[in-house]
């Protein structure tokens, strides 16, 4: 199976190439920006040895679809997806924040918590919650809880509003707008969530602003990556009994890591993952997207992909 680790294309005007932990960013001309989605796998902000066959499709498919989905509520970036794999908008200077926002208690903050950390970027976390128990919104509804965006190998730190603001990361005019957008997009995307019998758990979403200064989405949205889902059906039983939630997510990549004692940390070796690990990670991706989506996944074909791909980013470019 072919998968995308590395690309290096040479673009007409590229300007330049940024890579991070799983798409590629061509700048072309200091207009437009081309970004390949490509089959890495990273967890706890580390990149594992091996690809994960159509995870990069499968992503920049997800990401488009809700780009599309709630560009009436939120403008962004994005102009086309000449590829199965390319998405490809306007150039934009990122905001230094990724802005998560949370409905439930799990994951990292639900780690926190049980650490015994009852304030998360600022935000105080009631006392007697359990893992994965709704925020209910007469308590602080969905909870904004902020991460530095961490350049190349290095983790995404908790900050606060407060911090943000007093260390200058962003305007204050300007974070205003990133909160009521980051509000309206988990809005959405918990609408679209629950057609398909989902929860959407939690997100995080990433924004720049254009030349002319406007503010708007860039990067995914809504995707297995950036994104937890729960099954809804059973959800309160589960909670009710204290039983694990059914869960669409990479979610399950990090529990296995944690099983054989990875979590990103100094001196833990990567575990090896296995040809039956790497296909049953690739079923629950294309799982992940027919669930997400409603919609039967369509392998694109793997044969001469950077052929491919090329050919496809050429072709748009040349219009």
């Amino acid at each position: 199976m072919n998968t995308i680790n590395q690309t290096n294309f040479q673009f007409p005007k590229l300007k330049s190439v940024y890579k991070g932990k799983v798409r590629e960013v061509y700048n072309i001309n200091d207009e437009l920006l081309v970004m390949i989605a490509t089959d890495r796998l990273s967890a706890f902000d580390v990149i594992m040895p091996r690809q994960i066959p159509f995870k990069g499709q499968i992503l920049n498919q997800i990401a488009t679809k809700m780009m599309n989905d709630t560009v009436d509520i939120v403008p962004n970036w994005l102009m086309a997806t000449p590829d199965e794999n390319v998405a490809i908008g306007h150039l934009c200077q990122p905001f230094k924040v990724e802005m998560v926002i949370r409905g439930y208690l799990s994951g990292h903050a639900a780690r926190e918590y049980k650490a015994g950390k009852k304030i998360l970027c600022g935000v105080k976390i009631p006392d007697g919650m359990k893992e994965n128990d709704k925020f209910s919104p007469e308590i602080l509804g969905p909870i904004i809880t902020p991460s530095t965006k961490a350049d190349n190998g290095e983790h995404d730190e908790d900050i606060s509003r407060e911090d943000i603001l007093s260390k200058g990361i962003v305007a204050e005019e300007d974070y205003i707008v990133l909160e009521d957008y980051t509000r309206k997009l988990f809005q959405r995307g918990t609408e679209i969530a629950s057609k398909r019998g989902l929860i959407l758990v939690d997100t995080k979403y990433e924004f720049g602003k254009t030349k002319d200064g406007k503010i708007v989405l860039i990067d995914e949205i809504h995707t297995p990556d950036s994104s937890r889902y729960f099954y809804a059906d059973g959800y309160q039983e589960r909670q009710q009994k204290g039983e694990t939630q059914k869960q669409l997510s990479k979610e399950f990549v990090r529990q296995w890591l944690i099983e054989k004692g990875f979590q990103g940390k100094e001196g833990q070796q990567i575990p090896e993952m296995s040809d039956e690990k790497i296909e049953e990670i690739s079923n629950r991706y294309i799982e992940l997207y027919e669930q997400i989506t409603g919609e039967k996944f369509v392998k694109a074909s793997t044969e001469n992909v950077m052929a491919r791909i090329e050919k496809n980013v050429l072709d748009f470019l040349s219009k």
